[in-house]
């Protein structure tokens, strides 16, 4: 199904042609001036020169030609030249209901499916989630969705970090504590123990432990990297623990991210891309890629056109150490591999971009990924206090993901048992799902690469740009279509009647912008676009709402109209909501 905007430019293209200018000129846009027009066209300021001709002169011919369209009540041209267009209200009114009738509101899926990997998540094993987690999870659950949305076929991998010298550390500060533990015996060969000696508890209290006495101790330090490296080369004990470590590590992210809503296709890490390291390391070094820099094996990536020196990608350390260049390029060999994607996204932290420059300009240098591979970075700012800092705890620290969750959900509970409208248990439930709303909505509706304040009294709001407004609105949408069943009536097959009053119109042209929005937020990838739509469209709703009798209309067709349009319109909130990756409650 073509949006209006493609449908309305479709006419205005024939419309140039028959007056005899360049069907290039006929680009329509949303009025900058919705109060005198919904659309406008300015080709013909552009036509002036090549036509030699007023600009007014050409609008007034090519409006001619627009008097007999379906979609147009009124074509106005307005000195110097533009073209300013008021819809039909039946043409709005028909599209509507051809949008109510398609599964996708509308939405055309792609002709050619693309594969699309995004990579997104990316926690450390056996560390507790923390608040710089959360832009990642986020962006990336909603990037997913999107892309989704339109059809593609679209794989999200957490890509854990599961390999490095934290995993050492564990290693030599369990061995500290509990040297009898077979994992330590070289002589033992019988089947180490189902069960982790440790909880998910300890583990995350062993890691700071280690990390901090490392610091302070070289003799200590060099015992980890030895057992890094003896974990990397397949000592038997060590990769039980390692295993260990990753069940007890993933079964805890996997809870903290189902609280976010955050689902992953993949739960792989470092740890699966290093069996083809070797193999690259030699392909590099075989077709001349590759070089030694003061013993450091590195591919120069500096292209001519750079303003800024890029240094080389670095591929080896001196002492034949992999580094995250190395791990970054063999997980792209893994996922060429397996899957052929035609565009990886990898959304992380902004600060990281000089990285992914690197390792995206080597992939494409030296052929790890097709030409025709799109490697995206998808860079976001940091989710920072009131004081324009790193958000942090009250004592300084950084907050755990599941503290500043449960602190929302309380803010939530208070305010939705202030209302007195739910029972306890329901309120809990509520809460936390508006809590979800709160935090997700506040994050992405601001653009994902600007730094932005996470003010918890402004995002817990039921007025203003908030998750919990948007929820509100679509749960006033529901108690209305709620009592309308409930006195008998049928939301199945109404249909929407052409408006009737301004509050109307307004509501039907912001419900039918949401396939071009949709296309819009698609091609950029940007998930605020949505927000900044929905919170439109709740405003319009709750206009139209305090301005129209819509229960108690005595006209039974205009009730049922009403209907119908609320019925598209909270479909299209919760399509919305969905893609962003959150909820809305039955009553709040």
């Amino acid at each position: 199904m073509k949006t209006l905007l493609e449908l309305i430019t479709i006419d205005m293209r024939e419309a140039f042609a028959k007056a005899g200018y360049d069907e290039e000129l006929a680009k329509v846009t949303l009025s900058n001036r919705p109060d005198l027009c919904e659309y406008q066209c300015n080709g013909a300021m552009a036509g002036a020169k090549k036509y030699k001709k007023a600009p007014f002169v050409i609008a007034e011919d090519v409006a001619e030609n627009l008097k007999d369209s379906v979609y147009f009540e009124s074509v106005d041209v307005v000195k110097p030249g533009f073209i300013n267009l008021k819809l039909a209200p039946e043409s709005v009114s028909s599209y509507l209901n051809e949008m109510a009738g398609e599964e996708k509101l509308g939405v055309e899926e792609e002709k050619d499916p693309r594969t699309v990997m995004i990579d997104y998540g990316g926690p450390n094993v056996a560390k507790p989630l923390h608040v710089g987690h959360l832009r990642s999870a986020i962006i990336g659950e909603s990037v997913k969705r999107i892309i989704r949305f339109k059809g593609n076929r679209v794989i999200g991998d957490i890509h854990l970090g599961d390999w490095g010298y934290q995993m050492g550390l564990i290693i030599t500060e369990l061995k500290k504590r509990r040297p009898d533990l077979p994992y330590f015996d070289e002589n033992f060969k019988g089947e180490y123990p189902e069960e982790a000696p440790f909880t998910i508890s300890e583990l995350e209290e062993i890691y700071p432990t280690a990390s901090a006495y490392a610091k302070e101790n070289e003799e200590y330090r060099e015992e980890a990297l030895h057992a890094t490296y003896l974990l990397q080369n397949g000592c038997r004990g060590y990769r039980a623990i390692w295993n260990h470590i990753m069940n007890v590590s993933v079964a805890d992210l996997k809870k903290n991210y189902e609280r976010l809503n955050v689902e992953f296709d993949l739960w792989k890490g470092e740890a699966d891309a290093q069996q083809y390291i070797p193999d690259m390391v030699q392909m590099l070094k075989d077709k001349g890629f590759a070089r030694y820099d003061e013993g450091a094996l590195v591919v120069d990536v500096q292209e001519e056109t750079d303003n800024k020196e890029v240094p080389p990608c670095m591929i080896l350390k001196s002492d034949g150490a992999a580094l995250y260049d190395t791990t970054d390029l063999a997980t792209l060999v893994e996922r060429e591999k397996d899957y052929q994607p035609d565009e990886v996204i990898y959304v992380v932290d902004k600060r990281q971009e000089l990285h992914f420059t690197q390792v995206f300009r080597c992939a494409k240098k030296t052929g790890i990924v097709r030409p025709e591979t799109e490697l995206k970075f998808l860079g976001f700012g940091t989710m920072n206090g009131k004081d324009g800092k790193p958000f942090k705890t009250r004592e300084g620290g950084v907050m755990r993901l599941e503290n500043l969750i449960r602190e929302i959900d309380e803010e939530m509970y208070k305010k939705i048992m202030d209302n007195r409208t739910v029972e306890e248990e329901e309120a809990r439930q509520t809460a936390q799902t508006v809590g979800l709303a709160a935090i997700k909505y506040g994050d992405l509706s601001n653009q994902a690469s600007k730094d932005y304040i996470f003010d918890v009294d402004r995002f817990t709001s039921f007025e203003g740009n908030t998750g919990p407004y948007i929820l509100y609105t679509i749960v006033r949408i529901k108690s209305i279509l709620n009592k309308y069943q409930q006195n008998g009536g049928s939301t199945e097959g109404l249909e929407i009647r052409p408006a009737e009053n301004a509050y109307e119109k307004a509501l039907m042209l912001q419900v039918l912008k949401f396939n071009d929005v949709f296309d819009a937020v698609y091609a950029e990838t940007a998930p605020h676009k949505l927000c900044a739509y929905i919170y439109d469209l709740a405003n319009e709703f709750n206009k139209f709402y305090h301005e129209t009798k819509i229960l108690s209309e005595e006209d039974e067709q205009k009730r049922t109209g009403y209907i119908a349009l609320l019925v598209l319109a909270k479909r299209v909130l919760e399509s919305c909501i969905d893609l962003l990756g959150f909820e809305a409650p039955e009553r709040m």
